[in-house]
């Protein structure tokens, strides 16, 4: 019986195979699902349309699936990420990519060029707050998409009187022009969530209202209510403003809220 020799094999198969790159394993304090599915990534970025001409911020660019897709169109990309180990996973495979380790809670989106558009797969346990932070610099967008869990998404666009309305539907509303495009399912995404997901677009409106935050919390914390016992308001401006007292916060529209808003800001003055 002849030895086996303890020489490496000199296969070029052997010598030449690339290492198996480990997935990420994600973590449920930073709400990660990394999208996988290669058709829904491709009717994301179809949904951006993206040229050379954009300058385009992804948050939360993960593993990089949706930034690969982004810079093929030559498209110039920033990330923002806050997973250090996902951040250094991205430096090596996209050397040439700007990228910010940080949360896009505390991140200042002034820095950016005006007309920048934002996309991301946001973190579901954040998402309000994120969306809140973001309209803060509406003027200077072009347009944001967005993966969310759906039922945030039906609470974005909702309509006036309808369960899903309230105070994000308000906010955003009185900034950006919103549309739901398409719903994914939880099975495109590793580890799969255990709720339903859908792409919205917004859009900054023309002429933004100015609604005051504090107002919000207010009428939606008393949403059932009668305006005249939820909001500070005297009766006499009701009247002048052409607005039922006995209404409730959930049937105004955004313009409502803002008209209440300039009433109260003039009463301050």
């Amino acid at each position: 019986m002849r030895a086996a020799s303890s020489k490496p094999s000199s296969s070029p198969l052997s010598s030449h195979r690339p290492p198996v790159k480990k997935p990420h394993v994600a973590r449920r304090r930073f709400g990660q699902h990394f999208l996988h599915d290669a058709g829904i990534l491709r009717r994301i970025t179809d949904a951006i349309s993206p040229s050379e001409k954009d300058f385009i911020v992804e948050i939360g660019p993960g593993e990089g699936a949706l930034t690969r897709l982004l810079l093929e169109t030559s498209a110039r990309v920033e990330a923002i990420e806050l997973d250090r180990d996902l951040a250094a996973g991205l430096k090596q495979e996209f050397p040439g990519l700007t990228l910010h380790v940080g949360d896009a809670l505390d991140f200042d989106f002034a820095v950016f060029p005006e007309g920048f558009r934002v996309v991301g797969n946001l973190p579901y346990n954040i998402s309000t707050p994120l969306l809140f932070h973001l309209a803060r610099y509406a003027p200077r967008v072009r347009d944001m998409h967005f993966m969310l869990q759906r039922e945030v998404v039906e609470r974005m666009v909702a309509a006036p009187s309808t369960p899903e309305y309230g105070r994000l539907s308000v906010a955003l509303q009185a900034r950006l022009r919103m549309k739901k495009l398409f719903n994914v399912s939880s099975g495109a995404f590793r580890p799969a969530p255990k709720v339903e997901s859908a792409l919205v677009r917004l859009e900054p409106l023309r002429e933004m209202l100015e609604i005051d935050e504090d107002l919000l919390r207010k009428a939606f914390s008393a949403r059932r209510k009668q305006l005249r016992n939820a909001l500070p308001l005297p009766a006499a401006d009701y009247a002048r403003l052409d607005i039922d007292p006995q209404r409730r916060p959930e049937t105004l529209s955004p313009q409502d809220f803002a008209r209440i808003s300039a009433a109260i800001r003039g009463a301050r003055t």
